[in-house]
């Protein structure tokens, strides 16, 4: 077996491999302006790959997006570096720089030219169940063991994979892809919509009465609704609302074990990081970011363009805008004076020999 560790990243047993493509070419795509390092700029061979900038070679295309890393530019072999106008003047000879106000984002229209995701293969395979009803575009990719329930709408060019589940009435929009045993239910998805593998989305959510026998199931009668773009990590798993819908609103990006609770609504473009939970009826505004391990109770407001910081505890509503860590959850600035002031409180009671303070 070939186990050979692959030089540049792409390997290309699992990943598509597009190129060569001239400066131009890269430069269009990246929205940059070229300008050549040093004395020499470099010749007009076609560049046929990405690479970091300790590794890449002449034929390759790099980046600079933090200071810290400025030394490795100074000494790359790379033939293209994608950076900001500061770091100009750091390019070796023979390197071509790519200048862009936002380098990473050239980096990933660049990488994704030479990377592109792979080309959905329209067909139903002959493993799959489809129920009555359902309808698919012919352009759409049905993988092998796909379940799809009845009354089931897919979208074009969205790509179903191995062994996921869609349950009935679902409708799934154009160029979305949904991984390999993802479980949808009770859900309406808009186009460009992304589930990793092993997504939950539209299962019950977590409601109960208390009787006099011990618990009973409030029945959970709303929806998820994804909007546009939105992009669900492994394993995360988003509840159908109780009464009203879930809603996760355009752009937003959840990671790797998330939980959305019932009802909770999501603005545009928000970030939700690993193992974050948030309580159901839980309103986050536009361009919110929770961290990582954040939760945040029930009910609650997060005003548009707050930051909740890792291992936050949301008790209360946050306004737009602000910054917030700890738990119980207060701003930035608060914690870190009050994280200053035990730390000399403690560092007096040691050298008091362990009295008070």
């Amino acid at each position: 077996m070939d186990r050979q560790v692959s030089a540049l990243p792409g390997d290309r047993r699992f990943f598509e491999r597009n190129g060569p493509f001239p400066i131009q070419v890269l430069a269009e795509c990246a929205g940059a302006r070229i300008e050549a390092g040093g004395a020499d700029g470099g010749d007009a061979a076609p560049y046929v790959g990405i690479a970091p900038l300790q590794s890449a070679g002449p034929r390759e295309v790099s980046f600079l997006d933090n200071r810290r890393y400025a030394p490795l530019l100074e000494q790359t072999k790379a033939g293209v570096v994608i950076l900001s106008s500061a770091f100009v003047d750091k390019l070796p000879k023979g390197t071509i720089g790519l200048v862009s106000q936002t380098p990473y984002l050239a980096w990933a229209r660049v990488a994704s030219l030479f990377h592109p995701l792979p080309a959905v293969e329209p067909g139903i395979h002959p493993t799959a169940v489809i129920g009555a009803g359902t309808v698919i575009d012919p352009t759409a990719q049905i993988g092998p063991f796909v379940v799809l329930g009845a009354n089931v709408q897919v979208g074009a060019g969205t790509r179903i994979d191995a062994h996921a589940v869609i349950g009935d009435g679902v409708m799934i929009g154009v160029r979305c892809r949904l991984g390999s045993h993802a479980c949808v239910s009770h859900a309406l998805l808009g186009d460009r919509v992304t589930l990793l593998t092993g997504a939950r989305i539209g299962q019950e959510g977590f409601g109960f009465a208390v009787g006099p026998d011990g618990f009973e199931t409030v029945p959970q009668l709303g929806r998820v609704v994804l909007e546009d773009g939105v992009e669900v990590g492994a394993n995360s798993t988003i509840d159908r609302g109780s009464s009203q819908d879930t809603v996760i609103g355009a752009g937003s990006r959840l990671d790797n074990l998330v939980q959305i609770g019932h009802n909770t609504r999501l603005g545009r473009c928000c970030i939700v990081v690993s193992q974050a939970g948030i309580s159901g009826s839980t309103e986050l505004g536009d361009f919110v970011t929770v961290a990582a391990q954040a939760g945040l109770i029930g009910h609650i407001r997060i005003g548009a363009k707050a930051r909740i910081g890792a291992q936050c505890g949301v008790m209360s509503d946050v306004e737009a805008g602000a910054d917030v860590i700890g738990s119980p959850a207060m701003p930035f600035r608060e914690f870190f004076r009050n994280v200053a002031v035990l730390r000399r409180l403690a560092k007096k009671a040691s050298q008091n020999g362990g009295g008070e303070a």
